[in-house]
């Protein structure tokens, strides 16, 4: 397969590249985007073909979820329940390095797979924050490595892992913190921090008491 590879500036990205990545995933494509922590794999929520195939290209057991990244907030309302104690968490680090389990609506189960439960984020990237809205659907990502390897943290990494194995890659060089996410289950009160990333857990935890 071909890859194609987009140099874009992680600042000022180029409006025409982006059209073009958003393509590929309308298409049902699977892309390699930079977020604000880590490189990712990025399908359409839509496509169940694409996300299959990224978790083929991972190695990855299907009982780990893919994480949903929403054009915006409200357009999250209609895949996740979002309890009070989320729109405090939600205010206060979105966009940024923050994942939230959330219990899911009727169309978000379809979306994943049947799952009940669906972690979510928006990230702290102009790159990706504009090609959602290229896009005009969410997207569902994880991290741009084989399952034990690490995360790719330049766009050369990512293009080592998976240069023609995806229709294209966005390259920025080196994103965001180079940390995995935080991942807080706020299903259930007071909420559980599963994953400690790049937000300190006290941090969170400040925020909701």
């Amino acid at each position: 397969m071909h890859t194609i590879i987009l140099k874009i500036n992680k600042n000022k990205p180029e409006a025409e590249k982006l059209r073009q990545a958003a393509e590929v995933l309308k298409s049902g494509g699977v892309i390699v985007i930079p977020t604000d922590t880590v490189y990712g794999l990025a399908a359409g929520a839509f496509s169940a073909q694409a996300q299959k195939k990224i978790y083929s290209l991972k190695g990855r057991s299907f009982r780990k979820p893919l994480i949903l990244m929403p054009p915006e907030v409200n357009s999250l309302g209609l895949l996740a329940e979002i309890p009070e104690k989320a729109g405090k968490l939600i205010k206060k680090f979105w966009p940024g390095p923050l994942t939230l389990v959330l219990s899911t609506t009727e169309l978000g189960r379809i979306v994943s797979g049947g799952r009940t439960d669906i972690g979510s984020r928006i990230p702290d990237s102009k790159i990706v924050l504009s090609l959602l809205k290229f896009c005009g659907f969410p997207i569902l990502t994880t991290s741009a490595n084989s399952s034990g390897r690490r995360s790719a943290k330049t766009g050369g990494e990512a293009a080592k892992y998976f240069k023609g194995k995806v229709e294209l890659i966005i390259d920025c060089g080196e994103c965001g913190t180079g940390r995995e996410s935080t991942v807080v289950d706020v299903r259930h009160f007071p909420g559980t921090v599963i994953r400690e990333g790049c937000l300190p857990k006290q941090d969170i935890l400040k925020c909701v008491s």
